[in-house]
């Protein structure tokens, strides 16, 4: 496994509704961007709801769509990552009409919906050495949960992993969960997640995760975060050597200094890279337009601002991932896991987190 730098890609014109008016030229400037900042792949999300309108049909114009983006992409040797099932955004879920949100992971129409929306895209997305894998979906327990009960949602994630691996047997498939399972029961167990994915994906923000209730931001639990969850996802692995992808972290100017983001970025990364995760994919890899009405602190989360400019904590990413990147991922396997707890939930799991810490 090697060190990759990547950004979860949101349009500067049209945040994530930019398949439905695709403007190729104006994508290629945002990617351009992206590019110059040395990244070497994105993690991109295809809109469930337009993508597949009916639950028996696929739109060939999204797909269309979708293959130019592919190339543009691949002009600038950026790896895509496809998230599917989407889904939850930022507060929002969206959800296609044919949905059933209290048997999604049970009934045999969704699945059968979901299997031929990933062939069908497959069919598009195989044509590109750039494609990366696909993402089952975007934190999915956002928008379809049971809760403790993870027995019928394990399942529904085996079967459709397995069918992706079918289709596509060389990429790398994953689930995009939030960081609610691995604090406490919650749709997917921690056990089926390391079992089932090659890397394992965790989204890490110091502010959702609680992490900033236990010190500020430039302290232990925020800094270390990454690191920790790292480490916990090894526990439940028992395997100190299981590759993490810190697939979305970042840090909103709502939480933090704004002079201080470039010193958190060095040090949450530094700390996580000497922990052993293998990728990063910073949310997000441009701010958001103000004319769509989301929590203030979604607004400036980007790396790059609205003209395409990177900011200076943009540079201090950039900075890492020239020296790290496409280099051999150093794991230390000597170090022993303290036992995970019995009863999960937030405090258990931050008591092990900061036991990890030595706080």
């Amino acid at each position: 496994m090697r060190y990759r730098f990547g950004v979860n890609y949101v349009n500067t014109r049209d945040w994530l509704y930019f398949w439905n008016d695709f403007d190729a030229g104006q994508v290629a400037r945002d990617l351009d961007a992206i590019a110059a900042m040395d990244m070497d792949h994105l993690r991109v999300f295809a809109l469930w709801p337009y993508f597949q309108p009916w639950r028996n049909w696929v739109d060939p114009g999204y797909l269309r769509r979708l293959d130019k983006f592919m190339k543009l992409a691949a002009q600038r040797n950026l790896d895509v990552c496809l998230a599917m099932l989407n889904g939850w955004f930022s507060g929002s879920c969206l959800r296609p009409i044919f949905d059933e949100p209290q048997n999604f992971y049970t009934s045999p129409r969704m699945l059968e919906s979901q299997q031929q929306y990933f062939r069908e895209t497959a069919a598009v997305l195989k044509g590109h050495p750039n494609f990366l894998g696909f993402d089952l979906g975007n934190e999915m327990t956002c928008c379809w949960s049971t809760h403790e009960k993870t027995a019928e949602s394990d399942a529904w994630m085996e079967k459709l992993l397995a069918y992706a691996n079918q289709l596509c047997p060389e990429q790398f498939h994953v689930n995009g969960v939030g960081d609610s399972p691995w604090f406490y029961p919650e749709t997917f167990s921690p056990q089926s997640l390391v079992r089932l994915q090659k890397i394992v994906c965790i989204h890490c923000y110091i502010f959702f995760t609680g992490a900033l209730k236990r010190g500020g931001a430039m302290d232990p639990p925020s800094v270390k975060l990454i690191a920790g969850m790292a480490a916990l996802v090894r526990a439940f692995a028992n395997d100190p050597a299981k590759p993490v992808w810190a697939q979305e972290f970042g840090i909103s100017p709502e939480w933090i200094d704004r002079k201080l983001i470039p010193r958190f970025v060095e040090a949450t990364m530094h700390a996580a890279i000497d922990e052993g995760v293998s990728w990063f994919t910073w949310w997000s890899s441009h701010d958001v337009p103000r004319k769509f009405e989301l929590n203030s602190l979604e607004y400036e989360l980007g790396l790059i601002t609205l003209d395409n400019k990177p900011k200076e904590q943009a540079r201090t990413y950039q900075s890492i991932a020239r020296q790290y990147r496409g280099k051999p991922v150093a794991v230390k396997t000597g170090k022993a896991f303290s036992p995970l707890p019995v009863q999960r939930s937030y405090d258990s799991t931050w008591k092990w987190l900061l036991e990890w810490m030595g706080r």
